[in-house]
């Protein structure tokens, strides 16, 4: 039966996962007791005595203090693991726990480069489908809202398109503050924002997700290739298929794409079980 964890020890675990939770650690691992070295326990005098008294440590060398594994209480994998949505089956109360523990978030540089507001996400928290873009821009920064500039009006189009309302999926960026001069998101501003949307899908579990973009495409499946090697294709993504697509920002610098997108939207809509329209919206 697992011992209980005295409460201000509990207290003070919860306050130790807060602390790295704001660093951006999420995952613990416990690590199994090493098998105690004999030779380190003949050095100490401890063969034949295994049970060690608290006046026979003090004598130990730090050496053979170390190779002794301490008890460990059960449950504290356990406490040390969750976050703040565990145990929450309510995609809405999860995405909200995520946002609050998301905070006023001062994790990267962005934070001190000018940003407005965060930009966490927005649409059906129960959604099927899920698009995921690079960053927020002027407008997303402007309002709080991903994809509301030019290039977000292109993608509500693609949405209708496939027959669906952007009330009807879920949109999200990798990062969730907008980068100086919309310039490219550097790879530990990725590495300390995505966390977070990794909660967010997890909260959601869609069965599909679109990720918009190289930048996309590359921190979620941590592949550096070029889009013509990402598109086409299903990934599987922690066990839900992922599909890539142009970002609609290309697709207004470069409208020839549009039909390319649209095999890659018909692509989901069929994994889906979606009827596809004669014409994709233009």
């Amino acid at each position: 039966m697992a011992s209980v964890l005295d409460p201000e020890i509990r207290r003070a675990l919860a306050e130790r996962v807060r602390y790295y939770n704001e660093l951006g650690i999420y995952d613990f691992y416990r690590r199994e007791p090493a098998q105690a070295n004999l030779d380190t326990f003949q050095d100490a005098g401890t063969l034949e005595n295994p049970a060690i008294q608290p006046e026979q440590r003090d004598l130990m060398t730090p050496r053979s203090r170390a190779a002794i594994a301490e008890p460990v209480e059960e449950n504290t994998f356990e406490v040390a693991n969750l976050k703040p949505e565990s145990g929450v089956t309510d995609p809405v109360q999860a995405l909200r726990l995520i946002r609050e523990d998301l905070g006023d978030c001062t994790r990267c540089r962005l934070s001190k480069q000018g940003r407005k507001q965060i930009v966490f996400g927005v649409g059906n928290p129960k959604a099927d489908l899920m698009f995921i873009g690079e960053a927020p821009g002027a407008d997303e920064d402007q309002q709080g809202e991903p994809f509301v500039g030019r290039a977000g009006q292109l993608l509500t189009n693609m949405i209708k398109a496939m027959g669906l309302r952007r009330e009807d999926v879920y949109i999200a960026n990798i990062i969730k503050c907008r980068p100086p001069g919309n310039r490219t998101p550097e790879r530990d501003e990725c590495e300390t924002c995505s966390p977070f949307l990794m909660r967010q899908i997890a909260a959601i579990r869609p069965k599909a997700i679109v990720a918009l973009g190289a930048v996309a495409a590359k921190t979620l499946l941590a592949i550096n290739a070029p889009m013509s090697e990402f598109r086409g294709r299903w990934f599987d993504f922690r066990g839900t298929k992922l599909a890539v697509t142009y970002h609609p920002a290309f697709l207004l610098r470069d409208p020839r794409q549009k039909k390319e997108t649209w095999k890659d939207l018909q692509m989901v809509m069929k994994e889906l079980g979606m009827a596809i329209p004669a014409k994709g919206a233009e």
